[in-house]
């Protein structure tokens, strides 16, 4: 399996939020640079799953669609995350005990949230896909959040 060019196109995606946080200034609105790689990101991925998970055409006709509509929730998450990163830029350097508390209950939220969906999603793959594609779905899932996740948080600097 060849996770180099989604690892490297998820490392150079996530850039553009980090700068915006180690100088302060936020940056909310992508940019057609960064829309592109966000797009090549999304293809990658489902490029991964569609080589990895070699389903049938009834498999890959009941898949795709619970992806699809996955895909759309898990990014209102990253947009609330996203928010929260600008939100942290903005006020880096004059972080108070009352906003750190409220960035840490939204980013446990998110967390609580995206954890929860990956669970009702999986648990509908389950259904359509056999149990042993099922679970390599949920291994590539995991492997390219944690890619994703390592890379972004990797260079958010620590509250200070």
């Amino acid at each position: 399996m060849r996770l180099a060019p989604l690892a490297l196109a998820l490392f150079v995606t996530s850039l553009p939020l980090a700068s915006s946080a180690q100088n302060a200034v936020p940056d909310t609105v992508p940019t057609a640079d960064e829309q592109i790689l966000l797009n090549r990101v999304m293809n990658d991925k489902r490029s991964v799953y569609a080589h990895n998970l070699n389903m049938t055409e009834a498999e890959s006709k009941a898949f795709w669609p619970i992806y699809d509509e996955y895909e759309a929730r898990v990014k209102k998450l990253n947009d609330r995350f996203l928010a929260l990163v600008n939100e942290f830029a903005e006020k880096y350097d004059t972080l108070t005990d009352k906003d750190a508390k409220s960035m840490l209950d939204e980013k446990m939220a998110i967390e609580a949230k995206r954890m929860a969906l990956k669970q009702e999603y999986t648990k509908k793959i389950e259904r359509v896909l056999p149990p042993v594609k099922a679970l390599r779905y949920s291994q590539l899932e995991t492997r390219i959040e944690l890619l994703v996740r390592r890379n972004i948080y990797g260079l958010i600097p620590l509250a200070r």
